[in-house]
């Protein structure tokens, strides 16, 4: 019985320097993976196209100017992975994430817009980072400063967000894609972890006031939870080396500080519930999306999470 033929990697494109450089991380990743590159091109400004059109005309009409710069640019490449040029018609904060639907991971560039295009992320990465049913990969821009002093040691790292709350456990396709990246590209994994500080409750009084808790003690907790969490990842991946990172305080700013110099990050969409049936990115993703320096996978819970 033959192998399947691997789902390809879709890389977006317009042209633009924001989407070039999310290319080349495309092209790299799907060399990892072995898998065929799609690149994409979207062209939503056809004058006959319709709001409710989503998907029109040919794959690849001859004169899309986007698709036939990439393929210049790329005719002299040699080796893996297979390219293959698609050229659509239609909104791409709608056809990106349907194309996700064929494909074990989208990438795209984070496209600013205004005076704040360090901070700001495109409609179109928002969209499919919340929409699509597979990991998606967005890629910043150079240059997003970053404050902080988290401790880093030298080499690739991939930095993996750990939830620890009620709300259903740690996401294990997140951490199943943050190893699997991990081993295929020969980086570490820092696991971070945040527990709020100071824990407040609900007071006679009818304020939020600070428990007597004692912060080493929630620390430690905290630790033997993430240790727990990762365990089975340890063992499936003996190869990876594994560092915790475990602080009070905001999950969003731990891991924006820890994105300095980090291969990726990656993170979880908010899990589905019967009072939130629509897809949801959750503030932690969203602000690490807009504020990241390294590239940000975003990874659906129930979705197809390939690492």
């Amino acid at each position: 019985m033959s192998t399947p033929h691997p789902q390809p990697v879709v890389a977006a494109v317009d042209g633009s320097e924001h989407s070039n450089r999310a290319l080349e991380w495309a092209l790299a990743e799907a060399t990892r993976r072995g898998a065929d590159l799609r690149i994409v091109h979207v062209r939503q400004y056809a004058p006959h196209l319709q709001p409710a059109v989503l998907v029109a005309g040919p794959d690849e009409p001859a004169d899309d100017p986007v698709i036939g710069n990439v393929r210049k640019a790329l005719e002299h490449r040699q080796g893996p992975p297979p390219l293959e040029f698609i050229s659509r018609e239609g909104v791409p904060a709608a056809v990106l994430p349907e194309m996700g639907a064929e494909a074990q991971l989208v990438v795209l560039g984070s496209r600013g817009r205004g005076g704040f295009a360090g901070l700001l992320l495109g409609s179109n990465g928002v969209a499919a980072a919340r929409d699509a049913v597979c990991p998606v990969v967005v890629v910043p821009p150079p240059g997003r400063v970053v404050h902080g002093e988290a401790p880093v040691a030298p080499g690739p790292r991939v930095v993996v967000g750990l939830r620890l709350d009620d709300t259903g456990g740690p996401d294990e396709t997140v951490l199943d894609f943050a190893f699997a990246h991990a081993a295929r590209s020969g980086a570490r994994v820092r696991v971070v972890a945040a527990y709020p500080w100071p824990p407040l409750v609900w007071s006679a009084f009818g304020d939020f006031t600070p428990t007597t808790i004692d912060e080493e003690a929630a620390r430690q907790e905290t630790l033997r939870l993430a240790e727990e969490a990762i365990a089975g990842r340890r063992k499936s991946h003996p190869e990876v080396e594994v560092d915790l990172y475990v602080a009070p305080g905001d999950a969003a700013g731990h891991l924006v500080e820890n994105s300095r110099g980090a291969d990726l990050v990656v993170v979880g969409r908010h899990r589905r519930r019967l009072t939130r049936p629509a897809p949801i990115l959750g503030s932690v993703t969203h602000a690490v999306l807009l504020h990241a320096a390294s590239p940000v996978a975003v990874v659906p819970p129930d979705g197809r999470a390939q690492g």
